[in-house]
């Protein structure tokens, strides 16, 4: 019988001038905190191949089983099966070199902020998206997941600045079907709909601003939670009923009050004192009783306690 001779069918494709590319098959995320976890996963829920850089492997690993924690939650809640959820996690890795990201079709930066000193991190932002774009091809998105600071001026002193955008996934309603899409000065047509493409992907629908600090979210939120601060330092109800009163009456997820433990009172002093100095208006300066439980390191669930005391598991002490 004669021998059968295999031969690697790659010298016969084309060349990678000519091969066809797909769209957003591999994503960058620099950051594993929260928001970097949540958007690794859901992209890696919607097959794509994510990987996400972070400062050290403890990190890492942390980044990865917090992942899996959200994903048998969604075994036990939400019908995912195991086979699905090693397949989603098999399309995420972690990696502590920049040099990683070459190759992705987009790259999204969302960098913790400093918790210690409470300063903008715009230079970190900054120092983050030149090492992307040092490593990254011509045609990569670069994108950050920040708020209050505006894409513009990150990009400013980027080679191709017209490559970026800013986008803001709402970590908080990890189920909320949107995703908040902002094109800066230097933002072409072209990237800002292959982004607003990038969301239809992963099945959110794109809520297209205008370049501003805080975009929609933020701006009305810290407002609405400042006013709720008010009422309840001049007693005019109870923490609990101010929540209650937004929840069931006007169809609210969460109260205020609520959702500032949820997102970190600390991040949203943050938020309130970049709004602050980008307007000047009062509305945005961030309320005492904020300031106060900040400076107690009352930060809401991840310490324990914010407005609502916090059990090991997240849940509200009532006693």
């Amino acid at each position: 019988m004669a021998e059968i001779v295999v031969e690697p069918i790659e010298k016969y494709g084309l060349n990678k001038r000519k091969q066809a590319k797909t769209l957003f098959s591999r994503i960058g995320v620099v950051g594993c905190g929260k928001e970097g976890q949540s958007i690794a996963r859901i992209a890696a829920w919607h097959g794509l191949e994510v990987v996400f850089v972070e400062l050290s492997h403890d990190k890492i690993e942390l980044a990865i089983d917090n992942i899996g924690r959200e994903l048998d939650n969604r075994i036990e809640n939400w019908g995912l099966t195991q086979s699905e959820k090693r397949a989603i996690m098999g399309r995420i890795r972690g990696s502590l070199d920049y040099k990683d990201l070459a190759g992705c079709d987009f790259v999204i930066e969302a960098i913790r902020s400093d918790d210690n000193t409470g300063v903008r991190s715009l230079d970190s932002r900054k120092q983050v998206f030149r090492d992307v774009e040092a490593i990254v091809e011509r045609d990569t998105i670069i994108a950050t997941n920040a708020t209050t600071i505006v894409i513009s001026e990150l990009a400013a002193e980027l080679q191709y600045p017209d490559r970026c955008v800013s986008l803001h996934f709402f970590v908080t309603s990890a189920e909320a079907r949107i995703v908040e899409v902002v094109r800066g000065l230097y933002t072409t047509d072209a990237v800002y709909n292959k982004v607003s493409t990038f969301v239809k992907l992963i099945n959110r629908d794109a809520i297209h601003v205008e370049e501003s600090a805080g975009l929609i979210s933020v701006r009305l939120y810290v407002v609405l939670l400042n006013e709720a601060c008010e009422a309840l330092m001049e007693g005019v109800a109870k923490l609990e009923d101010i929540d209650k009163t937004m929840v069931v009456g006007l169809g609210m997820r969460f109260g205020p009050f609520r959702h500032a433990d949820l997102i970190g009172l600390n991040k949203v002093v943050r938020w309130m004192d970049n709004l602050y100095e980008e307007f000047g208006d009062p509305k945005y300066k961030p309320s005492p009783l904020l300031k106060r439980l900040v400076r107690a390191k009352h930060f809401g669930i991840q310490s324990g306690a914010g407005f609502y005391r916090y059990d090991d598991n997240g849940k509200i002490i009532t006693e």
